[in-house]
């Protein structure tokens, strides 16, 4: 199905693009979540002119991302955990733990941004990305330590590298 994109959508193309996609993911994504819509000549007209109200939302949007990134550079979270000898933890620290941990510092960010290829199973220091916008990437330090101690030689020892 070809669609036009109403936003900058990751690893398929930015506002005002016509792809084609699967016929699925543009029912089931794409056009519920008003990210396009079908690439017909009506829909060329409507977003002709409604382009200049999308790239000024769409600036808005980027400008709030930036501003986030900004004040997220150089943060770092502690998470303590329970863990055996060999540094492995019972349990793992999944995208909602690292959220919840961002809230209680003050820094108000939705688990949809983090980004966790998957979840955290060993201690030590991780670099997590945030992805605010598809266009602003933040990363942070995620260090998982048994104890207030351990944290401290563990982010030193990563510092060293």
């Amino acid at each position: 199905m070809e669609v036009i994109l109403l936003e900058h959508v990751n690893k398929l193309g930015k506002m005002g693009e016509k792809v084609t996609v699967k016929n699925g993911y543009a029912r089931n994504y794409l056009l519920p979540n008003k990210k396009a819509l079908r690439a017909t000549e009506e829909n060329m007209a409507v977003y002709e002119r409604q382009k200049a109200e999308l790239e000024a939302h769409n600036k808005s949007l980027f400008d709030n991302a930036t501003k986030q990134a900004q004040d997220l550079e150089g943060f770092k979270i502690v998470l303590i955990r329970q863990a055996a000898e060999t540094g492995q933890l019972y349990g793992s620290v999944s995208i909602r733990d690292i959220a919840a941990a961002m809230k209680e510092a003050g820094k108000n960010i939705e688990r949809r941004f983090i980004s966790l290829e998957r979840p955290i199973k060993d201690l030590g220091v991780y670099k997590v990305s945030v992805n605010l916008h598809p266009e602003v990437t933040q990363t942070i330090l995620v260090n998982v330590a048994r104890t207030e101690d351990e944290a401290k030689r563990q982010e030193n020892n990563f510092n060293k590298e």
